[in-house]
């Protein structure tokens, strides 16, 4: 049985802009530099219960990339965790050259 996707709340803009953090660790930035403007991604909500919940950004492949920040995942995974529908793009991709919580940049886009 399949929940249905909860109506966007008038508060949460249906699209936004955001930087990716936590590239730094466990090698994500090699997963990173192989990625195109345009790529889709997956947006993946904490399961409940967690201290501080995180909305993850992961590559085609299903690896991790890194999370969301902190004050965009406050208010995004309520609406991921009840059900609510979110697409994610890489917008822009750097390499070294770039701090890696710059490195990662991706459009979402929020579906009702």
């Amino acid at each position: 049985m399949s929940r249905s996707c909860p109506e966007l709340p008038e508060t949460l803009p249906e699209r936004f802009r955001a930087t990716v953090h936590g590239i730094a660790f466990a090698e994500r930035a090699q997963q990173v530099a192989g990625l195109r403007p345009g790529d889709a991604l997956r947006l993946i909500a904490d399961p409940p219960g967690a201290e501080v919940p995180a909305v993850w950004v992961h590559a085609p492949s299903g690896a991790p990339l890194g999370h969301l920040p902190p004050e965009i995942a406050l208010w995004l995974w309520p609406y991921l965790a009840q059900g609510g529908h979110a697409h994610a793009a890489v917008l822009r991709a750097h390499g070294d050259e770039v701090p890696s919580w710059r490195r990662l940049v991706v459009d979402v886009t929020l579906q009702a």
